[in-house]
């Protein structure tokens, strides 16, 4: 003992009875703050782990699944495709006795006449719903029963029918879009793929396919990866907000586990074992393969919480260009319905609309993939590019418009995926450039005048933190998919490998305390 500890400690003049070392030196602020903002910074990790870690791996396993097999759709292309060619001889209602018949304010967003079991019929997409007027008779479909049901999807997919099930919704048809169509008639085809076509029962419009391919490999892909199942799914703003939160607190923790990763990992004074980790079994595992993939779970994370648009996302507003590109007029033209006959014969479906306040038709295949038509005459119409600039800008009042681009390969905004339930966007296609507030670019095709899409700053930046992100959508990458593949493969094994290894060392740290009060007494 030293004389220091020997000697008395005097309080306000008096020696103390008995001995005690001094006061301990106080840690600086900032040091305590810091082990308390760790300790912090540790129990959040661990307990996000423990809550999320199982659906972190139910993610990379699923992601991985939808790269082969999306959720089913029945879009446009395919549509047109499986259609026969309308039988004119049958259409004895012209396009706008059609429309007339259904006393509608405005022009319908979509308005178009096809074959559905043997029948000319107009269908439209109106503010209120889906409608459907034989081109025969004139009069409106206003419901379809299940035996005319069975008869449309089995003249889609030349397969007798099995079976016709009355539904409001299922696990196939659970979207907002689907509950403004409902209800359906579930038809299951007697076919080696074991369709499932849904017939609108109002309408007799199929509005979507499934086979029994797509069903097993959805339940394992799409539809844990997007929560997707329909006692939630059924009710939107719930299922936005389960995705947000779970999605929102598993990035923070993902941020959490990177840092702490970083501040444990030692690459040049190594640990006593020679490891960088200062861990061993499980969780040094969790520690290496989080240094490893980490970053590819944090992006992909925060790339999937960004598609549910937090705050409004990076939307861009809708400034009603579309409408004003269109032009619209109440009704349609009067049509040379024999000229119509002609000029679109061969054609699987005839599209009705407005370019710039004109009327035009739009056949669709033919034996020419897709003819522009005058609405009023049915002739050939031709579109030189200064018409289309001149709609433009109309459309866009609020700039100039300061660059127009003919794209005839895809490009970083322009691309298509491959996927063959998707809608193709076509080439060539014309950019028309705006420097309007939102910096507007409207996607034309240069055949038939339809804009195709628009894109402003919002959606730019939404492609890059959404879609390359998440989905690793790059030109390079897209043409080269099985390195685009394999990259996934690899990024994904990581992510998978970070969630099993905090499975097991999560369960490990909640055993004990089990044991604990397992205990008698």
């Amino acid at each position: 003992m030293s004389a220091s500890d020997s000697a008395p400690v005097v309080t306000g003049g008096a020696p103390h009875a008995r001995l005690h070392p001094g006061p301990r030196p106080r840690q600086p602020l900032s040091t305590a703050a810091w082990r308390a903002a760790r300790r912090w910074l540790y129990f959040f990790h661990r307990w996000t782990g423990i809550a999320l870690c199982v659906l972190f791996a139910v993610w990379f396993v699923s992601g991985v699944v939808m790269m082969y097999v999306p959720f089913p759709s029945f879009r446009a292309p395919e549509r047109i495709a499986g259609a026969p060619p309308i039988d004119w001889a049958q259409v004895r209602v012209r396009p706008e006795a059609a429309l007339a018949t259904l006393d509608e304010a405005t022009f319908p967003s979509e308005m178009r006449i096809g074959m559905t079991a043997g029948e000319p019929v107009y269908r439209f997409v109106t503010k209120e719903g889906r409608r459907a007027v034989s081109a025969v008779t004139g009069r409106e479909i206003l419901s379809v029963d299940a035996r005319r049901a069975g008869t449309i999807a089995s003249a889609l997919v030349h397969a007798p029918v099995e079976a016709v099930t009355p539904v409001d919704n299922d696990q196939w048809v659970v979207t907002g879009a689907y509950k403004r169509m409902a209800p359906f008639w579930r038809v299951r085809m007697a076919d080696t793929a074991a369709t499932d076509i849904y017939v609108a029962q109002k309408t007799g419009e199929v509005v979507q396919n499934t086979t029994a391919h797509e069903r097993f490999w959805n339940w394992l892909g799409a539809l844990p990866h997007w929560i997707y199942f329909t006692a939630l799914r059924l009710h939107q703003e719930p299922w936005r907000q389960t995705v947000l939160w779970t999605s929102g607190i598993g990035m923070v923790g993902a941020v959490a586990g990177v840092w702490i990763g970083l501040l444990r990992v030692r690459l040049s004074k190594r640990y006593k074992s020679g490891s960088v980790s200062p861990y061993r079994g499980w969780m040094k595992w969790h520690h290496v393969t989080g240094l490893v993939g980490g970053l590819a779970v944090l992006t992909w994370v925060f790339s999937g919480w960004m598609s549910m648009s937090p705050w409004g996302g990076l939307r861009d507003a809708d400034h009603g260009i579309a409408e004003r590109y269109s032009g619209d007029r109440q009704g349609f033209a009067p049509t040379d319905l024999a000229t119509l006959k002609r000029e679109a014969h061969g054609a699987r479906e005839v599209t009705f609309a407005y370019l710039g306040a004109k009327p035009v038709m739009i056949a669709l295949g033919g034996v020419r993939d897709k003819v522009l038509l005058d609405g009023a005459t049915a002739r050939p119409l031709a579109l030189p590019t200064s018409r289309i600039e001149a709609v433009a800008r109309a459309a866009v009042t609020d700039g100039k418009l300061v660059a127009v681009h003919r794209l005839t390969s895809y490009d970083r905004y322009w691309y298509t995926t491959g996927d063959p339930r998707s809608d193709a966007r076509p080439l060539p296609v014309l950019r028309l450039v705006f420097d309007d507030p939102a910096r507007t670019w409207l996607h034309v095709d240069p055949a038939t005048g339809m804009l195709l899409g628009r894109m402003g700053s919002g959606s730019r930046s939404y492609r890059w933190l959404f879609a390359a992100l998440h989905s690793f959508d790059l030109p390079w990458l897209l043409t080269w998919r099985p390195l685009r593949d394999g990259l996934m493969w690899v990024l994904s094994a990581a992510g998978l490998a970070i969630s099993v290894t905090g499975i097991v060392v999560g369960w490990r740290h909640l055993r004990p305390a089990k044991r604990r009060r397992a205990k008698p007494g």
